[in-house]
């Protein structure tokens, strides 16, 4: 048959190509005998052909998939939650953390503040008045709604599992493969486990997930820049990685890996010669607008937050500012304090390095070294943290009858610790820690000592005046200079061994270094009779100043979370133990009478994840070797798969967990979690490139099995999720090897 295309193509009206149309058939039929082929009428049957139930299936799958496995989530996350009515593991932490939000009391903790104030709303949502004290093993009082709170807490594990789907999704992964990468985070044990109590984990795995999420969305849309959508993705990163910061710092690894794929996609930008210098310039500048500062907003924004919420006096107190504490409510700082020091003022000294605490003496001597009286800095107030300012040994005897005397900028004074009335006093004895300082002890009295007990008082600024003549109350900052070795006292960021109770180390630094804050002093609290109290109200500590401070306070008392070798933690494991489930986590009592959990996640997911981060490298190098040799086996659509879908992940995982191989804090398990969620999707891209040749109906049989395998073995271990009630020996079946400890009863648990 030969249409006359001509006629088509050069303007004929529509009827008259019909009638072309027409001809053309009707010579097809008497060339065939006869034999009628209704062509136009199939086409046209084939038209109105109605969409089957599997058509509306397949358009809308990426709807009722995510819907369904949200909905599975739920149940596997909600399922018995308030079966246990004790406090478990770290709830004693978290919920007592979300109490003082309910109090408004000030409190320090090591982690941002977002996770905790979702904490506090859980229980303000759930009529708690914040008067439980979440002790370890204690059983929740019936006015207390924790199963609410561990509702509340659950639903962000439950995010994970969507999110999960839309990540496979979108990273170009085939279906069948998406659905498995959902199924692993939606059933490995550990995930669904660390989801259902009132933790800050089921927060950060939920926006590590998002940020994942947002981060596949933007790579679909890399050649749709400056549409809507693309602007709205590149803004809700932003907002996620914010938040994923600010419930722990581990979201910085995430933001990290959103960095890293950023500054490569603007080094391709750079490299496309048809994009002018103005456009590359405005990607730059959405970049840091979207990824910079958006995310410090939330992050700041948290801490304003929580700022405002805490306006009462806490146990958190000390690990701030002198001028932060006087301000809360109900704080004994500056609270009618004298304003400017005289020689007899009885006062507390705070050392203003970031997270300094207070001058500190007691009883106990040095094991080692001059073996006088340990003078160290703490954080919580006792009568130990008190000080009378003296006049030195030249001077008069004082008299508390005399007329008053100012302590000025330039004084050489004495400090007399009023509990055991012995003089501040350092000498050529190395620190019994930091060797290169000198130590600093307590030594002699009133009448025996020498001139070791001097020390110059040198101001450094005063935050309400630039009058040096007087030392005031709160507002300056002085340092103090050792007469005879003309050395600073300093309390920095080192403890002490146990025999110094972990406090802060204090020793006098040879270096003079006026810019270093922990040789920086000022008076917190101030009595003496004869003067008038003063109004520290007056004086306001800037939000900028007090947000660098706790978050440097923060990191400090993180560092400090360091294993100690007088005492066995048999909580604590090591990072080479996650990835080879080689070890668990009891969260609780294992008596029989308690509903006992063991975080442990799904054999198949540990170790089907750990062995594909090796075989990712595999790939690469294997693909590496044949395009060296010549093998132009791979279109660029499948170097970029590899790239995003196979290399990035690794990357991923190897941000979140590589750090844990170098710190020095003590570690557990669930450390592992996020860096596991890059692991599950480098374990789906292995599984589904090198199935993307098979049969569709081989394919779709070896995910079945895969499938089965993944369900079957979270119901295998499901008592370790949902509570293991009774004798521990009914458990012994899940016990596969002597390490995973959920039925072993030989266990020093010693609670969060």
């Amino acid at each position: 048959m030969s249409t006359n295309y001509n006629a088509v193509t050069s303007g004929a009206a529509q009827g008259d190509i019909n009638e072309v149309r027409r001809r053309n058939v009707q010579a097809y039929e008497k060339a065939n005998g006869g034999h009628v082929v209704k062509l136009e009428a199939e086409d046209k049957k084939k038209l109105r052909k109605e969409p089957t139930f599997v058509d509306y299936l397949n358009e809308y799958e990426y709807i009722i998939a995510p819907l369904i496995f949200t909905i599975v989530a739920l149940l596997t996350r909600l399922w018995k939650i308030g079966l246990s009515p004790i406090v478990t593991w770290d709830e004693a932490h978290f919920g007592k953390f979300g109490s003082h939000y309910l109090k408004r009391e000030f409190y320090f903790d090591v982690h941002p503040p977002l996770g905790k104030m979702l904490v506090g709303l859980s229980g303000l949502l759930a009529g708690y008045n914040g008067s439980f004290e979440f002790k370890s093993g204690d059983t929740y009082p019936p006015e207390l709604n924790y199963t609410f709170m561990r509702v509340f807490n659950a639903l962000f594990g439950v995010v994970t599992v969507p999110c999960a789907y839309f990540i496979a999704r979108d990273l170009g992964f085939k279906r069948p493969a998406v659905y498995w990468c959902t199924l692993m985070v939606l059933f490995d044990n550990s995930y669904a486990t660390i989801s259902r109590f009132i933790l800050l984990d089921s927060m950060l795995l939920c926006f590590t997930f998002t940020t994942v999420m947002c981060w596949a969305r933007l790579h679909t849309l890399r050649n749709k820049s400056w549409s809507i959508e693309w602007m709205i993705w590149m803004m809700l990163t932003g907002i996620s990685i914010g938040c994923v910061c600010s419930v722990k710092w581990v979201g910085l690894f995430v933001t990290a890996l959103v960095g890293l794929y950023t500054a490569h996609d603007l080094w391709n930008k750079f490299g496309d010669l048809e994009m002018s210098p103005v456009e590359l310039g405005a990607h730059l500048v959405f970049r840091v607008f979207t990824l910079i500062l958006i995310p410090t907003t939330v992050y700041m924004a948290s801490f304003k937050a929580h700022f405002v919420i805490l306006e009462n006096s806490g146990p958190g107190d000390a690990q701030m500012s002198s001028l932060f504490q006087a301000n809360l409510r109900g704080t004994e700082v500056g609270k009618d304090s004298p304003l400017e020091i005289a020689y007899g003022s009885r006062v507390t000294i705070k050392n203003m390095g970031y997270g300094g605490g207070l001058l500190h003496s007691h009883i106990q001597t040095y094991p080692e070294g001059s073996q006088q009286q340990q003078v160290t800095c703490y954080h919580h107030k006792d009568a130990n943290n008190d000080w009378f300012f003296y006049p030195n040994r030249s001077e008069p005897e004082f008299d508390f009858d005399a007329p008053l005397r100012f302590v000025r900028d330039g004084s050489v004074v004495r400090f007399l610790h009023t509990s055991t009335g012995r003089n501040l006093h350092s000498h050529s004895v190395a620190a019994p820690v930091t060797k290169a300082d000198y130590e600093v002890s307590c030594y002699g009295n009133l009448t025996v000592g020498d001139t070791k007990d001097h020390w110059v008082v040198e101001v450094v600024n005063d935050a309400a005046s630039s009058d040096r003549s007087r030392i005031r109350t709160l507002t300056t900052s002085f340092r103090l200079r050792h007469t005879d070795l003309n050395c600073y006292l300093r309390a920095g960021t080192v403890n002490l061994p146990q025999w110094g109770f972990k406090q802060i180390e204090t020793t006098c630094v040879k270096q003079n270094n006026p810019r270093d804050v922990y040789t920086h002093w000022n008076v917190e609290s101030h009595v003496n009779d004869k003067l008038p109290p003063g109004n520290a109200k007056m004086y306001r500590s800037p939000f900028l100043r007090d947000f660098i401070h706790l978050n440097v306070a923060m990191m400090t008392s993180n560092n400090a979370l360091v294993p100690d070798p007088d005492k066995q933690d048999d909580l604590a494991s090591a990072f080479w133990q996650w990835p080879l489930l080689h070890v668990g986590l009891r969260m609780c009592s294992w008596d029989d009478n308690v509903t006992k959990y063991f975080l442990l996640g799904n054999p198949l997911v540990y170790w089907g994840s750990t062995a594909s981060l090796g075989v990712v490298g595999l790939i690469v190098a294997w693909y590496a070797v044949r395009w060296q040799r010549g093998y132009a086996e791979l279109s660029f659509p499948d170097m970029e798969h590899i790239m995003y879908s196979g290399i990035y992940p690794l990357i991923g995982w190897f941000f979140h967990y590589f750090p844990f191989i170098l710190m020095g804090r003590v570690t557990y398990v669930h450390h592992y979690y996020p860096a596991l969620a890059f692991a599950i999707v480098t374990f789906v891209f292995v599984v589904d490139w090198m199935t993307q040749k098979m049969n569709n109906r081989v394919r779709w049989g070896l995910y079945s099995v895969l499938y089965a395998l993944t369900i079957g073995l979270f119901v295998y271990f499901s008592p370790i999720v949902y509570g293991m009630q009774g004798s521990n020996h009914k458990y012994n079946y899940m016990r596969w090897f002597d390490r995973w400890r959920m039925s072993d009863k030989e266990f020093s648990w010693t609670g969060a």
